[in-house]
């Protein structure tokens, strides 16, 4: 299995990339957001790639990122969608606005991905939701200063300000949150996941 593919970009076109690694040119097959952050050719690149193998070919998918490439490896777990397919919807949206959608229940928002109807959508939904990690979604610098300042604001400060650090506005989150009746055994995923469904509609 090939992990991921390391090299100077040696072609590039709309859907795929040529990475030369040790004399190799391999062809790597991408999605539009990963093309539009690629360096430019000549320079150095490392993507994440997921190897497929068929009766007719071998292809290699590349990612940026491993949680990307794990969000790829989901999309095509579910049942009618291929690698070809999970590109579409990832050059459509980008893979954090996914995963909201996904814990959201936001349908008509995946639907709008090429050759993705709405049973689609619902279906990517159901086998997806309680696969998608939020804390992946949470921006690393957010994180930190967290963990730095050492705040301790409860269940529900905290499921406000992971809001927040993913492009909520701090009323959009306040919202959200004073919607979801939480218990003293709620987590803070617990309380993000039920949030984010209210802000579907907001």
């Amino acid at each position: 299995m090939i992990s991921f593919v390391k090299g100077p970009i040696a072609e590039m076109t709309g859907d795929c990339v040529v990475i030369e690694c040790g004399n190799v040119g391999y062809e790597i097959f991408i999605p539009l957001s990963v093309f539009e952050k690629l360096p430019g050719v000549g320079r150095e690149v490392k993507l994440y790639t997921y190897f497929q193998v068929r009766e007719d070919a071998m292809c290699l998918y590349g990612f940026l990122s491993r949680q990307d490439l794990k969000m790829f490896k989901q999309l095509i777990s579910v049942n009618g969608i291929g690698p070809k397919g999970a590109l579409g919807i990832l050059s459509a949206m980008d893979p954090d606005d996914l995963k909201r959608a996904v814990i959201s229940g936001d349908a008509k928002a995946i639907s709008k991905a090429p050759g993705v109807g709405a049973k689609t959508a619902q279906r990517i939904i159901l086998d997806l939701k309680d696969k998608i990690d939020i804390e992946d979604m949470i921006p690393a610098a957010f994180k930190e200063a967290v963990n730095e300042l050492g705040k301790e604001t409860g269940v529900t400060g905290e499921a406000i300000d992971a809001l927040t650090a993913l492009g909520y506005s701090p009323a959009e989150a306040g919202r959200a949150v004073r919607q979801v009746e939480v218990t003293d055994t709620m987590s803070v995923e617990d309380v993000l996941k039920a949030s984010l469904k209210h802000l579907a509609f907001i």
